[in-house]
């Protein structure tokens, strides 16, 4: 053990949750290497003496995930493999002094904006003139890019505020100036995320001013695609699907969670949108930007959801035909409005109705993608496994949308290249595609 104290600091950071907690790990290395600390993200050997755990707190299945690799890191700390074990991000944020009793391994626990403090501890400065820096954890010719931090929804099933705190914009001219060094080193998608990517400049603009920040993100040479995540449907700015109509790289897709079908159940969930409104807003959208690809996400098992409101919620699916879709289950969440609801629908209530939405929606995501075969697609190449390679259109973003399957027997393509392909066959959630 006295051999590995006089290690040179080596930290290991460990990313759990969001988009946005990926983001926080990038920005969070780069200062450590600016300080001349060696930094990994997620390494399998052991040869770090410190490990940050970037935690995630948003619905139970994520909290378990974040005590579980605490309790690991925890052990490996008691088995002498790591001298310290620091823990940050919503978790932290929320449950320290709870966690604080029952995992003594951990040395100290940060909140969602205790990066100075953290910094601190791992005897770092933070440098200011850094401020847009990341080591990208993504493939090089992606980023994740996040234009404000916390949220001021009042949605009844959402901690998000209380371990993120309230909206914050980041200011346009530093959007534009980070995005410019990104498209530097080779990043040509910028994946826009936030809690809600329509507030944006409310808090410092006094308007929403989403559109205005995609154009001039659009204008930054070398960025090749923009993709829209998370958008809030009440107060939705119209004008933005301008922007992505008119800029060839913005990508013909928005993310946009509704989270149900049932007006009941909108109206208890404080989402400030009925049925009706939501369909015609996805109508005028779909009407404003021909051809744009919808994702969106539902909760199944909301307190008071009957089987009455899932059965409208289904009906809704089925007129909707959003293009991607995903679902998880009602989590109940302790100081949200909707913790004073009874959590009246039993667990295999809740996954039977997950399981229904999911299986209508991939016979639908089936018939949508089955149109597609004969077409061709430009595609972004992002990586080659098990005798394929596998791209994307701008209708799909990483990890949770259509993946492209080329036969890296069909010829050779590069890594964060585009290349043109003709659709040959159709799955569920995959198309098969040789170049042409």
């Amino acid at each position: 053990m006295k051999a590995r104290t006089l290690k040179r600091t080596k930290v290991n950071v460990i990313t759990l949750g969001c988009s946005k907690n990926t983001v926080d790990s990038e920005v969070l290395m780069a200062q450590l290497k600016a300080n001349g600390i060696a930094v990994d993200h997620e390494a399998a050997h052991d040869d770090h003496s410190v490990v940050v755990i970037n935690t995630c707190g948003f619905i139970e299945n994520a909290k378990q995930e974040s005590i579980d690799t605490i309790l690991s890191w925890a052990k490996a700390k008691d088995k002498g493999q790591v001298e310290k074990v620091y823990v940050t991000g919503c978790l932290s944020q929320r449950y320290a002094p709870e966690l604080k009793e029952g995992i003594p391994q951990v040395d100290a626990w940060f909140g969602t904006r205790d990066l100075p403090r953290l910094l601190k501890t791992l005897k770092a400065d933070y440098k200011h003139e850094l401020v847009g820096e990341r080591l990208l954890t993504t493939p090089a010719h992606f980023a994740y890019f996040k234009i404000s931090e916390g949220c001021d929804r009042k949605c009844s099933f959402c901690a998000i505020p209380l371990m993120r705190g309230g909206h914050v914009s980041v200011p346009m001219e530093q959007l534009v100036t980070n995005a410019r060094g990104l498209a530097a080193r080779g990043v040509k998608e910028l994946i826009l995320i936030a809690q809600d990517l329509t507030y944006y400049g409310l808090d410092i603009y006094k308007k929403r001013n989403l559109d205005e920040l995609v154009a001039r993100l659009s204008d930054v040479e070398g960025i090749d695609w923009i993709r829209l995540h998370y958008a809030f449907p009440s107060g939705f700015p119209m004008d933005v699907l301008d922007v992505i109509r008119d800029r060839p790289n913005v990508c013909n897709y928005l993310d946009m969670p509704l989270q149900h079908g049932s007006t009941r159940m909108l109206t208890r969930m404080r989402r400030g949108i009925t049925q009706e409104k939501t369909e015609k807003l996805v109508s005028d959208i779909r009407s404003r930007v021909p051809g744009i690809a919808i994702r969106t996400t539902l909760i199944a098992g909301f307190p008071g959801e009957t089987e009455a409101d899932h059965e409208d919620s289904l009906r809704w699916i089925e007129r909707m035909r959003f293009d991607r879709l995903g679902c998880f289950t009602y989590s109940h969440e302790e100081d949200t409005h909707a913790f004073g609801m009874e959590d009246d629908v039993p667990f295999g209530v809740k996954q039977e109705r997950a399981n229904a939405i999911m299986e209508l929606q991939g016979g639908i995501s089936f018939e949508l993608n089955q149109r597609k075969v004969g077409q061709e697609y430009r595609v972004l190449v992002d990586k080659a496994e098990s005798g394929n390679y596998h791209a994307r259109t701008e209708h799909d973003s990483p990890e949770v949308d259509n993946d492209v399957l080329i036969a890296t027997s069909s010829g050779h393509l590069r890594l964060g290249d585009f290349a043109q392909v003709r659709i040959t066959e159709a799955r569920e959630h995959e198309l098969v595609a040789v170049p042409v």
